[in-house]
Protein backbone atom coordinates (compact mmCIF):
# COMPACT_ATOMS: atom_id res chain seq x y z
CA UNK A 1 0.00 0.00 0.00
CA UNK A 2 1.25 3.53 -0.86
CA UNK A 3 0.45 5.92 1.27
CA UNK A 4 2.13 9.84 1.30
CA UNK A 5 0.99 13.11 3.37
CA UNK A 6 0.67 16.56 1.45
CA UNK A 7 0.51 19.91 2.03
CA UNK A 8 2.33 23.10 1.08
CA UNK A 9 5.71 23.72 1.71
CA UNK A 10 4.28 27.88 2.90
CA UNK A 11 1.90 29.26 3.93
CA UNK A 12 1.58 33.67 4.64
CA UNK A 13 -0.93 34.08 7.42
CA UNK A 14 -2.70 37.26 8.53
CA UNK A 15 -1.94 38.25 11.96
CA UNK A 16 -5.47 38.06 14.06
CA UNK A 17 -6.71 36.01 11.48
CA UNK A 18 -7.23 32.07 11.05
CA UNK A 19 -5.47 29.95 9.56
CA UNK A 20 -5.62 25.75 8.45
CA UNK A 21 -2.17 23.91 8.19
CA UNK A 22 -3.11 21.46 5.35
CA UNK A 23 -1.81 17.67 6.00
CA UNK A 24 -3.90 15.03 4.37
CA UNK A 25 -3.43 11.33 3.10
CA UNK A 26 -5.58 8.88 1.47
CA UNK A 27 -6.83 6.27 3.91
CA UNK A 28 -5.71 2.70 2.78
CA UNK A 29 -7.93 -0.15 3.70
CA UNK A 30 -5.30 -2.19 5.94
CA UNK A 31 -3.43 0.63 7.63
CA UNK A 32 -4.91 1.61 10.89
CA UNK A 33 -3.65 5.33 11.92
CA UNK A 34 -2.10 4.92 14.83
CA UNK A 35 -0.41 8.41 15.99
CA UNK A 36 -0.49 11.86 14.49
CA UNK A 37 1.79 14.65 15.88
CA UNK A 38 1.87 18.07 15.16
CA UNK A 39 5.58 20.21 16.21
CA UNK A 40 6.87 23.33 15.25
CA UNK A 41 10.29 24.94 15.42
CA UNK A 42 10.42 28.44 16.10
CA UNK A 43 13.47 31.26 15.86
CA UNK A 44 14.41 29.73 19.35
CA UNK A 45 12.18 26.61 20.33
CA UNK A 46 10.93 23.66 19.58
CA UNK A 47 8.28 21.42 20.65
CA UNK A 48 5.85 19.10 20.54
CA UNK A 49 2.39 20.99 20.33
CA UNK A 50 -0.35 18.20 19.31
CA UNK A 51 -0.54 14.40 19.86
CA UNK A 52 -2.98 12.03 18.68
CA UNK A 53 -3.05 8.32 20.18
CA UNK A 54 -6.12 6.76 19.10
CA UNK A 55 -9.03 8.49 19.28
CA UNK A 56 -6.87 9.86 22.20
CA UNK A 57 -5.85 14.56 22.00
CA UNK A 58 -3.37 15.84 23.71
CA UNK A 59 -2.05 19.32 23.62
CA UNK A 60 1.58 19.60 24.73
CA UNK A 61 2.84 23.19 24.21
CA UNK A 62 0.93 25.86 26.86
CA UNK A 63 0.43 28.74 24.20
CA UNK A 64 -1.37 26.12 21.99
CA UNK A 65 -3.64 24.82 24.60
CA UNK A 66 -7.77 25.80 24.07
CA UNK A 67 -6.30 27.50 20.68
CA UNK A 68 -5.88 24.64 18.03
CA UNK A 69 -8.08 22.23 16.54
CA UNK A 70 -7.35 18.74 14.50
CA UNK A 71 -10.28 17.57 12.47
CA UNK A 72 -11.66 14.05 13.98
CA UNK A 73 -14.61 13.50 11.65
CA UNK A 74 -13.02 13.20 8.32
CA UNK A 75 -10.68 10.12 7.57
CA UNK A 76 -7.18 11.44 6.51
CA UNK A 77 -7.41 15.20 6.77
CA UNK A 78 -5.21 15.71 10.15
CA UNK A 79 -4.94 19.46 9.31
CA UNK A 80 -3.82 21.95 12.26
CA UNK A 81 -6.68 24.85 12.92
CA UNK A 82 -4.58 27.75 14.52
CA UNK A 83 -7.51 30.36 14.96
CA UNK A 84 -6.23 33.89 16.29
CA UNK A 85 -2.70 33.56 14.70
CA UNK A 86 -0.13 35.49 16.62
CA UNK A 87 3.18 37.29 15.26
CA UNK A 88 4.74 34.42 17.41
CA UNK A 89 3.08 31.61 15.96
CA UNK A 90 5.56 31.86 13.05
CA UNK A 91 8.14 28.73 12.58
CA UNK A 92 8.07 25.35 10.58
CA UNK A 93 5.73 23.58 11.47
CA UNK A 94 6.21 19.58 10.76
CA UNK A 95 2.94 17.10 10.67
CA UNK A 96 3.80 13.31 11.77
CA UNK A 97 1.89 10.24 10.87
CA UNK A 98 2.47 6.49 11.88
CA UNK A 99 -0.04 3.80 10.38
CA UNK A 100 0.09 0.02 11.69
CA UNK A 101 0.07 -2.63 8.71
CA UNK A 102 -1.61 -5.76 8.95
CA UNK A 103 1.81 -7.48 10.17
CA UNK A 104 1.65 -5.29 13.10
CA UNK A 105 4.80 -3.07 11.42
CA UNK A 106 4.56 0.32 11.29
CA UNK A 107 5.12 3.04 8.73
CA UNK A 108 5.89 6.90 9.27
CA UNK A 109 5.54 9.99 7.19
CA UNK A 110 5.93 13.50 7.96
CA UNK A 111 5.75 16.84 5.68
CA UNK A 112 7.14 20.82 6.83
CA UNK A 113 5.04 23.49 5.73
CA UNK A 114 6.77 27.48 6.90
CA UNK A 115 4.56 29.67 8.44
CA UNK A 116 5.00 33.53 7.98
CA UNK A 117 2.75 35.72 9.78
CA UNK A 118 2.21 39.43 7.78
CA UNK A 119 0.48 42.30 9.51
CA UNK A 120 -1.99 43.81 6.93
CA UNK A 121 -2.05 47.48 6.71
CA UNK A 122 -4.77 48.54 9.01
CA UNK A 123 -7.64 50.02 7.69
CA UNK A 124 -10.59 51.71 9.35
CA UNK A 125 -14.14 50.13 8.99
CA UNK A 126 -15.93 51.41 5.44
CA UNK A 127 -19.93 51.27 6.42
CA UNK A 128 -22.27 50.31 3.22
CA UNK A 129 -25.25 52.81 3.77
CA UNK A 130 -28.57 51.28 3.96
CA UNK A 131 -31.35 52.26 1.98
CA UNK A 132 -33.28 55.31 3.93
CA UNK A 133 -36.98 55.10 4.63
CA UNK A 134 -37.68 51.36 5.52
CA UNK A 135 -41.47 51.21 5.95
CA UNK A 136 -42.54 47.30 7.53
CA UNK A 137 -46.27 46.45 8.32
CA UNK A 138 -46.80 46.38 12.72
CA UNK A 139 -46.34 43.00 13.87
CA UNK A 140 -44.12 42.33 11.25
CA UNK A 141 -40.35 40.55 11.87
CA UNK A 142 -37.44 42.42 10.20
CA UNK A 143 -33.92 43.54 10.87
CA UNK A 144 -31.35 46.16 9.94
CA UNK A 145 -27.59 44.72 8.50
CA UNK A 146 -24.48 46.66 9.05
CA UNK A 147 -22.20 45.82 6.82
CA UNK A 148 -18.30 47.22 7.08
CA UNK A 149 -15.30 46.22 5.19
CA UNK A 150 -11.78 46.38 6.93
CA UNK A 151 -9.15 45.24 8.93
CA UNK A 152 -10.56 42.28 11.07
CA UNK A 153 -12.41 42.16 13.88
CA UNK A 154 -14.85 44.40 13.87
CA UNK A 155 -17.69 44.76 16.20
CA UNK A 156 -20.76 46.83 15.42
CA UNK A 157 -22.77 48.83 17.92
CA UNK A 158 -26.57 50.38 17.07
CA UNK A 159 -27.99 53.44 17.90
CA UNK A 160 -31.52 54.60 17.62
CA UNK A 161 -32.13 58.84 18.10
CA UNK A 162 -34.99 60.00 20.55
CA UNK A 163 -35.81 63.01 20.71
CA UNK A 164 -32.18 64.26 19.13
CA UNK A 165 -30.28 62.13 21.07
CA UNK A 166 -28.70 58.61 20.44
CA UNK A 167 -29.57 55.76 22.45
CA UNK A 168 -27.35 52.48 22.31
CA UNK A 169 -29.51 49.66 21.81
CA UNK A 170 -28.56 46.26 23.31
CA UNK A 171 -27.57 44.65 20.05
CA UNK A 172 -23.72 44.64 19.49
CA UNK A 173 -24.34 42.20 16.46
CA UNK A 174 -23.74 43.50 12.26
CA UNK A 175 -27.67 43.00 12.51
CA UNK A 176 -30.57 44.20 14.83
CA UNK A 177 -34.02 42.22 14.60
CA UNK A 178 -37.25 42.78 15.82
CA UNK A 179 -39.67 39.94 15.95
CA UNK A 180 -42.96 41.93 16.17
CA UNK A 181 -42.61 45.78 15.24
CA UNK A 182 -44.50 48.22 17.24
CA UNK A 183 -45.59 51.37 15.77
CA UNK A 184 -43.22 53.04 18.86
CA UNK A 185 -40.10 51.05 17.08
CA UNK A 186 -40.38 53.89 14.11
CA UNK A 187 -37.30 56.31 13.99
CA UNK A 188 -33.92 56.97 12.97
CA UNK A 189 -31.56 53.72 13.87
CA UNK A 190 -27.57 54.53 13.33
CA UNK A 191 -24.85 51.73 13.22
CA UNK A 192 -21.31 52.08 14.76
CA UNK A 193 -18.52 49.78 13.23
CA UNK A 194 -15.49 49.81 14.83
CA UNK A 195 -12.46 47.80 15.01
CA UNK A 196 -8.35 47.92 16.54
Amino acid sequence: AFLDLSGPTEIKAVWKGSITLPCFYVPVDNLVQQTLTWSVAHDQSSGTIFWRDGSEDHVLLSEYRDRISVPKDTPGNVSLIIPNVEVSDRGTYTCQVTWRTSNNSLIAKEITTKVEVVKVAATKPIIRAGELGLTVPAGASTSLMCEASGSPPISYRWFRSILGEKVLLQSSGAKLVWDSLQPSDSGMYFCEAANR
